[in-house]
Formats: C-alpha cells, structure tokens, sequence
C-alpha cells in the first residue's frame, strides 16, 4: 500500500473532522480524493503540519485531524513534546511513513532505518501512540475519533506517488474557504 491508497482508506472515517494535511503530494492526493472545505491543503511550511493542527485543536472543540509525513515530522520533533503537554482530547496525529522524503525525490528519511515515530511519541508522553500496517490505519483512524487523545498514529506505507496535478485553489482561496468552516466549529471556553 502507498500513501495514495492509504488516504483513500481513511477518507471515509472522516466526516466532520477539521484536517490540516502536510504540504506537496499528501495535499494532492487528499483533493483528488475528496476535497472538503474542512480540509486545509499546506502549500508550504514543512514540518508544521501537526503544530498549526495542535494550534487549532486547542481553540476548537471538534476533532481536529493533522496528516503528516515522516519527513516533515522529523523536522519538527518538538512539537511531540508539546502535543504530550497540551493534552488536547480532540487532536489526532496521522503520520504517513513512507520511509522518504516523498515530495522531494523519494530521499530516504531515518525511519526507513528504523527509527520509530510511534516510540518517540510515546516518550515525549502521548500515551496514545501506535504504528500499524496501512492497511490497518482506517480503523485505528475510526477508533481515535470516537475516544480522547492525544493520539499519535503512525502508518507505514511504501514510497511512491502517483503523478498529480496541483490543487487549482490558491493559498489565499484555501486559507479563506477553511477560515470559514472553521468559523462553524463551537470553540473552547
């Protein structure tokens, strides 16, 4: 299974979730396969993906969902610490591993050597921290959403993307069409 897969599998487990989904292919492929105005596609920023959704998640009441991958997490490790620390029951983070750095060439990332995203996210204290197969991500997916968190999910998956075309929004459309839906959500006291 590659990520494209893997995002098709997850996609009917999302309903009314908000979801920050990592720049470049992820965001791709995450329009080309259901496109929603609670979806706010990165056009940049890697590695920020899981702090702009912990950011929402701590202002929001509903599940915020953050699709991340193992590259952008590696350059981001704090913000595992800070997840762990803020404790938001309404935050998922989805980390697709590929082993690569997949919008970028396909470089191999340390977890292709073995490092464990799930392991040290559990160190940092998200206690709720797991690596499956693809193929089992969509019902951990489903389990996640319907219990507290923090939770950390990390799914590993083959590299490679299928060919895609750029997302016919601009960021300004993206930032505006979610800053609406955003607007619907109850926020916290």
């Amino acid at each position: 299974m590659r990520r494209y897969e893997l995002l098709q599998s997850i996609v009917p487990e999302i309903t009314n979730e908000f979801v920050i989904c990592n720049l470049g292919f992820p965001s791709q492929e995450l329009y080309s396969i259901r496109d929603n105005d609670h979806h706010f596609y990165m056009l940049g920023s890697m590695g920020l993906s899981s702090s702009i959704g912990l950011g929402l998640s701590m202002e929001i009441e509903g599940t915020v969902i953050s699709i991340d991958g193992d590259g952008s997490v590696l350059m981001n490790l704090g913000t595992l610490s800070t997840i762990a620390l803020e404790d938001c029951k309404n935050f998922i983070l989805f980390i697709v591993d590929n082993g690569s750095y997949g919008s970028t060439g396909d470089q191999p990332t340390h977890t292709s050597k073995g490092t464990s995203l799930a392991a040290i996210a559990k160190a940092a204290g998200i206690k709720s921290s797991v690596e499956v197969p693809g193929s089992a991500a969509a019902a951990e997916l489903k389990k996640c959403i319907a219990t507290p968190g923090p939770h950390v999910i990390v799914a590993k998956v083959e590299p490679g993307s299928p060919a895609m075309t750029p997302i016919p929004l601009t960021s300004l459309a993206i930032r505006d069409r979610f800053r609406e839906a955003v607007k619907t959500a109850k926020t916290k006291a």
